[in-house]
């Protein structure tokens, strides 16, 4: 064989030649120039932006309280009324995602997200017809939590399969694209309420969801079987903290450790929810402002929910789930004690937002720590329903802060409470170790039973 050389020398020229013999020998050339960006690796971020647009958009939901008050005047309704509608989305979400998890695994990302934005989309446009809660209930509720659900689990359990290398960071920055929604559709959805109406919002607002999350869902696809970003292998710490195999849900329902990440999910959720229930309220009487400053110190701290994500998110794969777990829950049963002893507005912002950040942080690490026990396979049905605590915490922490603000006229009680829970609670992520294979068990237990013999 004869190769000619071209006279023309152009700079980042690449020739690949290949020679089949018999269909068994194949040789490939490079000739000068920096080496491509493998496809696969540049597909993986065009997947993560889409991720993040799908997530931005269904966490609009988090600018409901803009609507509160248009709605208590418009149906002539107590805001505890209207806001219900919020609690039902995000209790019916938390039950969706596991579902949607499940048919994830059956027909894959595109399909599960596309209807996700359809029923989001569609259910926030029939709110637009409402002429009463009952409505608003079925559809901005029922309809479009389901929807909510559904698209929520999808960029998760896309992106810890595509990031293997950056599993913390990367379900971070998609659930931080959740937190932050509200920070781009609370002012737009206050100005289109002040010139076209509450029910009107809902129809432009249903439309631009559904076509941001049905456009950029489009793009969420699993990657083949068995890929690993070129020339990374997990490391020994990475190792240590990961399971042996990709576990069922089945298998993972068996486990000890499921259990137990469920439970420091909804104790996570529970403390910080507590709080965003009561923010504004909560603002007015221990800085003693008005209502106004107590919804721009909301607005602000509620930045930290976004930051939160994606910061713990990080933070847990330099230092692991565990320890991210431990150094929240510190930082809260810290926080919590001492907040209801600050009284100016600077202070209260400060530790307010540290306590958001460890709440974001919660969502942000949770799903690379199940997908580090239990394998990234199967982690959208596995960790869709690890989401039902989301769902039990929405309705359990408002409501008993609540309970202890009326019975005790203040809210140094509750906090005080949830400060303690958080100290008790810091031992649990000290104990969780990732489960074992059954095979792995049986090898031990024969190993146990010889050595007895012996």
């Amino acid at each position: 064989m004869s190769v000619i050389q071209s006279p023309v020398c152009v700079e980042s020229l690449r020739i690949a030649i290949s020679i089949s013999i018999c269909g068994r020998v194949a040789l490939h050339l490079d000739v000068g120039g920096e080496p491509e960006v493998p496809m696969n690796e540049r597909k993986r971020w065009g997947i993560a932006i889409a991720a993040i647009l799908v997530q931005m958009a269904l966490g609009a939901v988090y600018a409901w309280s803009v609507f509160r008050v248009p709605l208590s005047k418009l149906f002539h309704s107590t805001i505890s009324e209207v806001t219900l509608v919020f609690t039902i989305a995000i209790f019916v979400l938390g039950f969706a995602a596991f579902f949607g998890g499940l048919w994830l695994s059956r027909v894959g990302p595109r399909v599960v997200v596309v209807t996700g934005g359809l029923l989001y989309g569609g259910g926030i446009f029939l709110a637009s017809f409402s002429s009463g809660l009952p409505w608003l209930y079925l559809t901005y509720g029922v309809i479009g939590g389901i929807g909510l659900g559904f698209g929520y689990i999808v960029p998760i359990s896309v992106l810890v399969k595509w990031f293997p290398d950056r599993r913390g960071l990367m379900t971070g920055v998609a659930v931080g694209g959740f937190g932050a929604g509200a920070l781009v559709t609370a002012p737009v959805a206050t100005r289109l309420i002040q010139s076209v109406g509450v029910l009107h919002t809902f129809a432009y607002l249903g439309i631009a969801y559904l076509i941001v999350t049905c456009a950029a869902g489009w793009f969420m696809t699993n990657p083949p079987a068995g890929w690993q970003p070129a020339g990374w292998t997990p490391g020994p710490t990475e190792k240590a903290h990961r399971a042996a195999k990709d576990f069922h849900l089945g298998e993972a329902l068996k486990t000890w450790q499921w259990w137990a990440l469920w439970l420091l999910l909804f104790l996570n959720t529970s403390a910080g929810i507590s709080i965003i229930s009561q923010e504004a309220p909560m603002f007015q009487q221990l800085a003693n402002v008005t209502a106004l400053v107590a919804a721009s110190m909301v607005g602000i701290v509620s930045i930290g929910n976004a930051i939160g994500r994606v910061f713990w998110a990080w933070v847990s794969d330099a230092i692991t789930r565990r320890a991210t777990f431990v150094a929240m829950y510190s930082l809260q049963a810290a926080l919590f004690w001492f907040l209801p002893m600050f009284h100016s507005v600077a202070a209260l912002i400060v530790v307010t937002f540290i306590i958001l950040m460890c709440y974001g942080g919660g969502f942000g690490t949770m799903p690379a720590f199940a997908a580090d026990y239990f394998g990234a396979k199967n982690v959208g049905p596995i960790y869709g329903l690890m989401l039902t605590a989301w769902g039990f915490a929405s309705a359990f922490g408002p409501l008993m802060i609540a309970y202890m603000r009326q019975s005790s006229g203040s809210y140094a009680t509750g906090l005080h409470a949830i400060a303690v829970t958080m100290a008790i609670s810091i031992v649990m992520p000290l104990l969780v170790k990732p489960p074992k294979a059954a095979a792995e068990s049986s090898a031990a237990g024969g190993e146990m039973a010889t050595g007895a013999a012996r």
